[in-house]
């Protein structure tokens, strides 16, 4: 029975996560193309309308998490206190640097966000919290 709800969890999170990545996607497409803002400006504010989106979503849907929301939110603040300049400056080295092209090395990183931000999620975020709001 765990095993198949871990399963749907698992499910759930990457469905959400396509989600956010269309909007991030989205919104650094019309922030590169047609505001032609620097590449780092056009990711991070795409990347924070996405976090905004797959938190508020998977802690009511995926997680069922009824914790301290603004607690939960300032764990997932942590967690991008890291990853966030950590992919910037790779956004940075391997488009202006490497010349890397902008969609695949966004792309990787949200790969990347999505594996590690599954398991900070499921394991330090709602660790104590899982299906604490079901009806």
């Amino acid at each position: 029975m765990i095993e198949k709800k871990e399963l749907l969890r698992t499910v759930k999170f990457a469905l959400f996560s396509v989600s956010a990545g269309i909007i991030q996607i989205g919104t650094f497409t019309l922030l590169n193309e047609l505001l032609h803002l620097p590449y780092w400006v056009s990711y991070l504010i795409a990347l924070v309308l996405s976090v905004l989106w797959n938190f508020t979503l998977n802690r009511k849907f995926t997680f069922k998490s009824a914790a301290n929301v603004p607690k939960a939110m300032l764990l997932v603040f942590a967690y991008y206190l890291v990853f966030t300049p950590t992919t910037t400056y790779l956004e940075h080295y391997l488009t202006d640097t490497v010349h890397w092209n902008e969609y695949l090395v966004t792309v990787m990183n949200m790969l990347l966000n999505f594996l590690t931000e599954f398991l900070y999620q499921r394991f330090v975020v709602f660790r104590n919290s899982l299906d604490t709001n079901e009806k």
